[in-house]
């Protein structure tokens, strides 16, 4: 059974940085994705970046690329979103995920962490 776990998250000023990590446990293979989430209250959860495992191939919502990034530790199979120039509307409940198909597609994640909360205040 895949289990998601993460870490991370809290409180931080615009224009600061943060960094998630979160981590999978249960496949036998690398062939799947590792994602991120995330949802304010109200609103739909909408992905924000993704990561083949197999070949690190990486993937960025718009509003986030160029100041969000992943880095994969494949071996102890761990991805980190490394988070900055965050902005007050960066604030949400932020979700690890992880499943096997297109990493771009929310439908391609099944497994999920618990949520972390990150905040921006301005």
């Amino acid at each position: 059974q895949v289990q998601v776990v993460h870490s991370g998250g809290g409180s931080v000023q615009a224009g600061g940085s943060l960094t998630l990590s979160c981590a999978a446990s249960g496949y036998t293979d690398d062939d799947y994705c590792m994602g991120w989430f995330r949802q304010d209250p109200g609103k739909e959860r909408e992905w924000v970046a993704g990561v083949y495992v197999r070949n690190s191939g990486a993937w960025y919502e718009h509003s986030v690329e160029g100041r969000f990034s992943l880095s994969l530790d494949k071996a102890k199979k761990t991805v980190k979103l490394h988070m900055s120039s965050l902005k007050p509307e960066d604030t949400a409940l932020y979700y690890c995920a992880s499943g096997r198909g297109f990493c771009r597609s929310a439908e391609t994640y099944n497994y999920w962490g618990q949520g972390t909360q990150v905040t921006v205040s301005s």
